[in-house]
């Protein structure tokens, strides 16, 4: 598990040394079940934009993650989980101006160390999807600077039961290069 990130790490990073511009991001959150999750993460901006409306635009970005969850309930099975993933994100960005503000959603797949938490609590399967919604501003003179609120959700889809799910709240901050 941990070659398989680290190959997709080592991709990701490849692909967004030929884009047009990538970032580094740091993330921190708290979930609904006393866990709390630190993460990093590798954006990639291939400067894919289309549908001005009103001074704002929709573009694609790519992440690709890492992420370490700590539980601190009593009865932690396997208090410390590691996350894997990549998540396709569509963002509606202000196109002009030193504050560029945006709402952005996405979609993705994650890869958990264990699906069992505590032990009244499973996410039954280690192969999860990630939706998430956010708001954010990008910054700066040349854009390189980003802060922003993520709302996060990971379920299995019912590929096996039971399908609690899991959400986060979390904020970030991240430096484009």
């Amino acid at each position: 598990m941990l070659r398989l990130a680290t190959c997709a790490t080592l991709g990701l990073a490849s692909a967004a040394a030929h884009a047009d511009r990538f970032g580094v991001q740091f993330a921190a959150g708290v979930a609904d079940r006393d866990i709390k999750k630190v993460d990093l993460g590798v954006a990639w901006d291939p400067g894919l934009t289309w549908w001005e409306i009103g001074g704002f635009h929709f573009t694609l970005i790519g992440e690709g993650h890492v992420s370490y969850w700590h539980s601190t309930e009593d009865n932690a099975v396997n208090p410390n989980i590691w996350e894997f993933g990549i998540t396709p994100v569509v963002r509606f960005v202000k196109s002009a101006g030193y504050f560029r503000p945006f709402i952005e959603a996405g979609v993705g797949v994650r890869l958990l160390s264990h699906a069992r938490i505590t032990q009244d609590f499973t996410v039954s399967t280690a192969f999860q999807f990630a939706d998430m919604v956010g708001v954010g501003m990008i910054f700066g003179d040349k854009q390189n600077y980003q802060a922003g609120f993520r709302f996060q959700h990971l379920s299995n889809a019912s590929i096996k039961e039971p399908n609690p799910g899991i959400n986060f709240s979390q904020l970030y901050l991240q430096y484009n290069f």
